[in-house]
């Protein structure tokens, strides 16, 4: 007897079932007549495919076990351990006896998937919006129970307990959480089907119902479907998949030649692979009226009928001892008919009024959402809206004083005197244009109009004459032509 190199590879959704998988022994060839008996057609070996358990630390768990299964002493407790000792956390003490090698890896798998799920917590938190509150990993890390949040470096005896238990409580439920999923999935189509129903008129309305009822006798018409894991039913594929006489029939045959890994035990995918030509019979991909997610549903079905049955020490396995107690009861030779889905609503009426009542409140919590999300669109577009009109009004503001701006025309400079620089006066600044002249003269007296028309050379005599120079000057600052200004009265009189 050895150890299986195959088992390693071979996963189901039980933890239980890994441990025991990874150690179990190979089955003893049995004796057989082969005279009576075809040998089946040899096909080239390929290693089992990996199956998923379902579990979100899937991979952490298969890594685990794989390491824990190269330590020859962990193997060897492992193949004394039974089941119970196993679940009651006896086997994790056992940890401590590992090479330093895998205890070394085992601290590595820990802290890769603590930062895994720490992660995921830091990811979920950016989606709900919280990504600037802080996070308190250690807090949100309790709700994984499958290892030792508190010690995050290494791998310890409590981590292998916690994952033991964690990981065999989740399979527990799994199928049971599958089961729930299903019902939901058929009262969602029912409840769709009937609003369908609504939006039709009366005789599209009695068409379908028609076609609906069709398709349901039509499915319901299909060849007997045996029980699971009686005799008649593996005499079928004994003689259909096998290619085998059925009355050559050899419970102890039929086992090896369908513990496809030859680990000594049938797992939950070798059985359900058992019941693929009975769900052929009801459930076709190419028909209308066939749902392949109702074949899944009955083939978990039958595989928990056949596991309920047989499987004595409930380790989610079938080993060859219980296969061949279970061959001899009467359930096995003389079984009962088998109640397909059709025949068995997944639901309630009372399930099917609470589902649709929780639908409706959904679809009216949803719809006082949407009211609300349209006002605060509505507010908020009327915000934008100001903004838009404030922002048009401060552009015409700026515009306008760009406008002024270059409009804006430069004052004549001004004069400033200092010391005692008195401002040189040319007779020229006194000249004006002939029409300037006669608009003067319509409004100044007679006299004042005959100064103004005094040749330069006269007005320069005048000044002569004057010896402080104030006779030909203009008395007042309005009197200045344009551009001149009275000198400061101090300065008057200066020679």
């Amino acid at each position: 007897m050895r150890f299986s190199i195959h088992n390693k590879m071979c996963w189901s959704r039980a933890l239980l079932l890994l441990l025991v998988q990874l150690l179990s022994v190979e089955a003893v060839p049995i004796s057989m007549d082969k005279t009576k008996v075809k040998e089946p057609e040899k096909k080239p070996e390929e290693p089992p495919a990996s199956v998923e358990t379902g579990l979100h630390y899937d991979r952490y768990l298969r890594e685990v076990i794989d390491f824990l299964e190269k330590d020859q002493h962990f193997r060897e407790k492992l193949h004394n351990t039974d089941m119970e000792d196993i679940k009651q956390g006896k086997l994790a003490k056992e940890l401590d006896f590992v090479s330093h090698h895998v205890r070394t890896k085992l601290d590595e798998l820990k802290r890769q998937e603590v930062n895994r799920l720490r992660t995921l917590i830091k990811a979920k938190q950016d989606l709900e919006g919280g990504n600037d509150i802080a996070v308190d990993h250690q807090a949100l890390l309790k709700q994984f129970e499958y290892l030792n949040h508190m010690n995050p470096h290494t791998f310890e005896v409590d981590d292998l307990d916690r994952l033991i238990k964690s990981a065999t409580k989740d399979l527990e439920n799994y199928d049971k959480e599958r089961h729930e999923e299903f019902k939901k999935y058929e009262m969602m189509k029912e409840h769709d089907r009937r609003e369908h129903l609504k939006t039709l008129d009366e005789d599209e309305r009695q068409k379908e119902e028609e076609h609906y009822e069709e398709m349901r006798k039509k499915h319901a018409d299909h060849p007997k479907v045996n029980h699971p894991g009686s005799q008649n039913q593996l005499k079928e594929v004994w003689e259909e998949a096998d290619g085998l006489d059925p009355e050559d029939f050899d419970p102890k045959t039929f086992f090896n030649l369908h513990d496809t890994n030859g680990d000594g035990f049938f797992d939950e995918q070798e059985l359900e692979a058992l019941f693929t030509k009975e769900l052929e019979k009801i459930y076709d991909p190419t028909h209308e009226e066939d749902d392949m997610v109702e074949m899944e549903e009955e083939r978990l079905r039958m595989r928990e009928h056949v596991m309920n049955e047989v499987d004595s020490n409930k380790d989610r396995l079938v080993s060859l001892d219980e296969f061949l107690v279970a061959t001899k009861k009467k359930e096995f030779l003389e079984p009962d008919s088998w109640e397909t889905l059709e025949q068995n609503q997944a639901y309630t009426d009372e399930e099917m009024r609470e589902f649709e009542e929780h639908l409706a409140q959904q679809e009216q919590d949803l719809n006082l959402k949407a009211v609300d999300l349209q006002k605060q669109r509505d507010e908020l577009e009327r915000q934008q809206e100001q903004l838009n009109a404030q922002k048009i009004e401060l552009q015409q503001a700026v515009e306008h004083m760009e406008r002024l701006k270059s409009q804006k025309v430069e004052p004549p400079p001004e004069v400033h005197v200092e010391g005692n620089f008195i401002p040189e006066v040319h007779a020229d600044d006194f000249q004006l244009h002939p029409d300037q002249a006669a608009q003067l003269q319509e409004h100044q007296p007679e006299a004042h109009a005959q100064d103004l028309q005094d040749t330069p050379q006269e007005h320069n005599n005048q000044q002569n004459q004057d010896p402080q120079g104030q006779q030909g000057l203009p008395q007042t600052h309005q009197d200045l032509p344009p551009g001149h200004q009275e000198a400061p009265q101090g300065l008057q009189n200066v020679p």
